[in-house]
């Protein structure tokens, strides 16, 4: 039962990495758009993708936590009391982003304007940094199983740098591939190009972080180092195919196509994460099975599980395809 809960705590986490990290990246693209001039049919862009759906996104995040903090109630005190400065700023960013693109369309001063657009921009950026950092510091083992760790060098350390560089930079990419996907599909032909350049920097940037973080796993997680190319292997090539195929088809195939190739490149990342990790949930110290909560619990949240996939599931799905195809307006 506890194996079932971790899968369906790891499919959370996929999820948010896939629609939380597109929403993350448009941000990045609107951070470095250049001036008003220059940047703003790509910042309009930006705004018609994530105006209907940016807000729902977080409902994986809220899913995580309580799953969490519900099954696995030691291991959540653990990070909570030894993660809490990443965390909090990584909270205080999604506050900040969701102020700033909502108030710079409301505002009506020009300078005004723009401090909510640079609250959005950079905020997407800090937010899956110090996310991904957290998840270097779980993996290297630097959360003690009791909690109350280095609250400084259990994130601010090599691997979980690169980890954090490796967040931001997948959530660019998967971005930039979405949108000109999205630009093609809207007859945009030089906004198209421009993303799609954007992505190619983003990939080799991308495999360049991974590169880094394969190098930390390899000196502060060897055992994750090693699962990852072994049986976590499929998935790592899986998630490499997926993310080139997608920027070899941005140009040709339908983008649909485009977008399921992205993002199944990103949640095959997740999921060759997971798969290293287990099944620990902490390190390699702590186990899914002696973290997790009394069985009555976690049937609990098996059954809820049920539900959601019954019941909102369907409702994000309905979302975004009304998303996708232009049915929403913007808000």
């Amino acid at each position: 039962m506890s194996t079932v809960v971790a899968g369906g705590l790891l499919l959370g986490v996929l999820a948010y990495a896939v629609f939380g990290g597109a929403d993350f990246g448009a941000g990045f693209w609107d951070l470095t758009a250049g001036g008003a001039d220059r940047g703003r049919a790509a910042r309009a862009r930006i705004d018609h993708s994530l105006a209907p759906v940016w807000e729902a996104n977080h409902t994986w995040l809220i899913y995580c936590l309580v799953v969490f903090w519900s099954a696995f109630p030691a291991a959540f005190a653990a990070v909570m009391t030894t993660m809490y400065l990443p965390l909090g700023l990584a909270a205080f960013g999604i506050v900040l982003r969701g102020s700033g693109f909502a108030f710079r369309k409301a505002v009506l001063r020009t300078s005004q304007q723009r401090l909510g657009g640079a609250a959005f921009a950079a905020s997407s950026v800090i937010t899956p940094f110090f996310f991904g950092a957290v998840g270097g510091g779980i993996a290297s083992g630097r959360v003690p199983a009791g909690g109350h760790g280095d609250p400084v060098h259990s994130w601010l350390n090599p691997m979980s740098v690169l980890t954090g560089g490796l967040a931001v930079a997948v959530c660019a990419y998967l971005a930039a591939v979405l949108l000109a996907a999205d630009a093609r599909r809207e007859g945009d032909g030089p906004l198209e190009a421009w993303f799609r350049r954007r992505a190619w920097l983003a990939a080799w940037f991308s495999g360049a972080m991974a590169l880094g973080g394969l190098v930390g796993a390899r000196a502060d997680a060897p055992r994750l180092f090693g699962r990852l190319f072994g049986e976590a292997l499929p998935l790592t090539a899986l998630s490499v195919l997926s993310g080139g195929a997608a920027l070899l088809l941005v140009r040709r195939a339908s983008p649909r196509v485009v977008r399921y190739l992205a993002g199944g490149a990103v949640g095959a990342l997740v999921l060759a994460w997971g798969s290293g990790q287990y099944p620990y949930l902490l390190g390699d110290h702590t186990t899914i099975e002696s973290a997790a909560a009394p069985q009555s619990s976690l049937a609990t949240l098996t059954a809820v599980f049920g539900l959601a996939v019954l019941l909102v599931v369907p409702s994000l799905a309905l979302l975004y395809v009304l998303q996708q195809r232009a049915h929403l307006e913007d808000t």
